[in-house]
């Protein structure tokens, strides 16, 4: 682990300009360029917001707004798509950049370090669309607002652990991503995103202690649209689990690296 942090610290300019290079590459020859950073996701949250509310009539308890629903899910939606995202990419980085993984000399730690910068950046912006529609719609975070960055801390040590792990096995198991992308579909709608958790039968609710993403999800939730602190209990345990999966798939990266190579 402190070989690959070294690693990291050192090849920090590399990570940063291959961030900078692919965010930047997504949008060229564009007259807007990087505006559509903000202007994608804000569309997105704006139909969450203009239409899905008026079309449902959703309410939900605790929130005084007519777009009560789009409220609650996008602060969910913030969430999940960090840790999807984050996923999806570990999930296919090592198969992506072969010919980087057989350089001996190069630290091929830095490629999930890729993966999860432009994930993050791309969530920033998201956040920054959602924030500017919590306005408009007269919905102010208070200053619990203060645990997102915890909380986003957290989210990436889950998906990192779990993309690491899922990515290690794809480069030998290839149906590993067909499969995926069909269980992110299924822990999306097992978890209360798109309807509250007050519609799940009482007898049902326990199985959400089987889903890692609930509790950020839920902890987003609280956090933005209630304005309340997150349940440091389910919080901490989800932070132990995090740290578990990492350290097990740096530990199986480690053990990998020369089968990789060999396989790519």
């Amino acid at each position: 682990m402190p070989i690959m942090l070294r690693a990291l610290w050192q090849y920090r300019h590399f990570v940063i300009s291959s961030i900078r290079s692919e965010f930047s590459s997504r949008f060229a020859r564009s007259k807007l360029g990087g505006l559509w950073a903000i202007f994608n996701p804000l569309a997105q949250v704006a139909i969450y917001a203009l239409i899905l509310s008026n079309v449902l009539q959703a309410k939900m308890s605790g929130i005084e707004s007519q777009y009560s629903f789009a409220i609650y899910l996008t602060a969910g939606m913030l969430a999940y798509n960090l840790f999807s995202e984050i996923v999806t990419r570990c999930l296919n980085v090592f198969i992506a950049n072969g010919n980087l993984i057989k350089k001996a000399m190069f630290p091929k730690v830095v490629l999930p370090a890729i993966a999860v910068g432009t994930a993050l950046l791309d969530n920033i912006m998201l956040f920054l669309s959602i924030l500017l529609i919590f306005a408009v719609l007269g919905h102010v975070p208070n200053v619990n607002i203060i645990w997102l960055p915890f909380l986003t801390a957290c989210t990436i040590a889950l998906s990192v652990g779990i993309g690491l792990i899922l990515g290690i096995f794809n480069v030998f198991i290839r149906d590993i991503a067909q499969v995926v992308p069909i269980m992110l579909q299924m822990l999306f709608w097992f978890t209360p995103i798109v309807y509250p958790l007050s519609i799940i039968p009482e007898s049902y609710r326990h199985y959400l202690s089987f889903n890692p993403v609930y509790p950020l999800v839920k902890a987003y939730q609280d956090v933005l649209v209630f304005g309340m602190a997150p349940d440091m209990t389910h919080i901490l345990t989800v932070t132990i689990m995090s740290v578990g999966l990492l350290l097990l798939g740096f530990f199986l990266f480690m053990r990998a690296n020369e089968e990789m190579a060999d396989v790519l």
